[in-house]
């Protein structure tokens, strides 16, 4: 199996992408620490996983508290003995997003300390635990809105900016202890969150005509973000993948 013996760590792996990526890397060998803040949707993960005859455990955690972060790692250290993939998965926009002239003021904030500001503490207290594990890979989120323009969501695009330029700063920074650090931009992926905003939100409707080759499901997501964290991309560092069916380049 493509991740056996490696020991992975997903933030905001209760439902959506996080989910599906902490199901797929146990199917491909890895043991999972599920870390969400949700604890009936973390434990449901790690369930999962187990009665699939995986190995997982839930840790209750809050992305956005340098306390909660620590004390993951701590946790995932004490239980598995190392850490070879970090996944800061975690974040979110909301349908408060805006222009910067419109955008409520704490809707700027919450995304930047949820989406930027969690990834910097995922990597903060992260890192140092894959040089202790001998080396590993750093998984951020960035988004496909981090890479071209897209009227109506500064907040968000703010924040996946930031993502993106601090991977890019990190794998050169950690190179040389072994550590890779890439980011993923994903276009809307169907989650059941995004589902929701899809039917409410009229301007969504045809967000199908902007995708060439369809609509992306959370396992596309997850597939991209096993390679990453998987020997296969063991030369690759620093780059920000669009998973978002042709958007970027429609």
């Amino acid at each position: 199996m493509r991740l056996a013996g490696k020991v992975a760590l997903i933030t905001g792996s209760g439902t959506g992408i996080g989910r599906a990526t902490a199901q797929k890397m146990a199917a491909e060998g890895a043991r999972v620490v599920v870390a969400e803040l949700n604890a009936a949707a973390g434990e449901q993960t790690a369930q999962i996983i187990t009665q699939a005859g995986g190995d997982a455990v839930f840790v209750r955690t809050d992305v956005t508290d340098p306390d909660s972060v620590q004390a993951t790692i701590a946790r995932c250290m004490d239980h598995y003995g190392a850490l070879h993939i970090l996944h800061n998965n975690a974040g979110g926009s909301t349908l408060a997003d805006n222009t910067v002239v419109d955008a409520p003021i704490e809707e700027f904030w919450r995304v930047i300390k949820l989406d930027l500001f969690g990834t910097f503490l995922g990597c903060r207290f992260g890192i140092p635990a894959l040089i202790q594990s001998g080396g590993g890979a750093v998984i951020n989120m960035s988004s496909n809105l981090a890479l071209m323009g897209i009227p109506g969501r500064d907040c968000y695009t703010a924040a996946k900016g930031g993502v993106a330029a601090m991977t890019r700063s990190m794998a050169v920074e950690f190179a040389s202890q072994n550590v890779r650090v890439n980011a993923i931009a994903p276009s809307a992926t169907m989650t059941e969150r995004v589902r929701a905003m899809v039917a409410v939100n009229t301007g969504l409707g045809s967000l199908a005509d902007s995708h060439l080759v369809g609509l992306i499901e959370p396992e596309d997501i997850a597939n991209m973000a096993v390679f990453l964290g998987s020997d296969e991309s063991r030369k690759v560092t620093g780059q920000v993948y669009p998973v978002d069916s042709g958007v970027t380049i429609s």
